[in-house]
């Protein structure tokens, strides 16, 4: 038999359990009610809080080339405003634009993809978007490549807007480009179909005579030199193209099926060119 040290507490019998007092029982009660009471403070919030993934989801896109009214009226749309309230905020925002836009945003309003929130309002928007164009139409490399060809940085991005609508593809860009530089230098029309889409507020590939003749500063038939303004919003690689456009002496060009735009400085192959384009949409509709 071992002897147990007096200041070892006895063992507890077989079969015996601890009971706690009435008062132990008390605190213990206590002590839950607290920590469920802890629990549901914190679980709330957590509930009823809107997930970070779902704040501020929503964004607007806008695509290269896409005409102030075309971001306009998106805009209204995804702000959930009246049809005509982005383009009214246009006179009271503000925009930060070259003294040469005279208030006029075309150009400037930036393709790229915007976040919206409850916050976004129209006026906000379109600094936003003009705040982002000056970003890029500011660099340096713009700038030098717009006094290289010795045009402003304005006139660059409009003759970037006319590439972004008449090239057929990004390849093409900097011939269509250079096309434009080439006519500016002999003083000729520039003769951009675009242009008179633009001025009579439509997109297609059929021209007339007679659209030929309409009275509008954007007829580049009958006016020479650069349209007033853009024509829609260049993106980068139109910007781009419009400051090192490819080198070459074409003057004309045209598109006679997708993927198939014929460039050349001989007059009689362009309209042999346009022949076979027109050939290319009878057939087309034909069938």
């Amino acid at each position: 038999m071992v002897n147990e040290s007096p200041d070892v507490p006895p063992r507890r019998r077989p079969g015996r359990r601890l009971r706690p007092t009435r008062r132990g029982r008390l605190v213990l009660l206590i002590g839950a009610v607290l920590v469920l009471a802890v629990a549901a403070a914190v679980l709330v919030p957590l509930l009823t809080r809107e997930p970070k993934s779902q704040q501020a989801t929503r964004t607007l896109v806008i695509p290269e080339g896409w005409r102030a009214s075309q971001v306009y009226a998106a805009a209204d749309k995804t702000l959930g405003e009246p049809a005509g309230t982005t383009k009214k905020a246009v006179a009271t925002a503000d925009l930060p634009l070259p003294p040469e836009a005279k208030g006029n945003p075309e150009g400037y309003l930036f393709p790229a993809t915007y976040p919206i929130t409850s916050a976004t309002t129209p006026k906000s928007l379109l600094r936003y978007m003009v705040d982002t164009a000056l970003e890029r139409f500011g660099a340096d490399h713009i700038t030098a490549g717009a006094q290289r060809n010795g045009v402003t940085v304005y006139q660059t991005v409009t003759i970037a807007s006319i590439v972004q609508a008449e090239a057929d593809t990004v390849s093409d860009m900097g011939k269509v480009a250079r096309v434009i530089h080439n006519r500016l230098a002999r003083g000729m029309p520039l003769q951009m179909d675009s242009t008179l889409n633009y001025a009579m507020n439509r997109s297609t590939l059929d021209t007339t005579t007679g659209d030929t003749k309409i009275d509008s500063p954007y007829n580049s038939y009958e006016h020479k030199g650069l349209p007033p303004t853009p024509i829609g919003n260049p993106g980068e690689q139109a910007m781009v193209a419009a400051i090192s456009p490819t080198r070459g002496s074409w003057l004309y060009f045209v598109t006679v099926a997708p993927g198939d735009t014929r460039f050349t400085d001989d007059y009689a192959e362009q309209q042999r060119n346009v022949a076979e384009f027109n050939r290319n949409r009878r057939n087309a509709g034909n069938g």
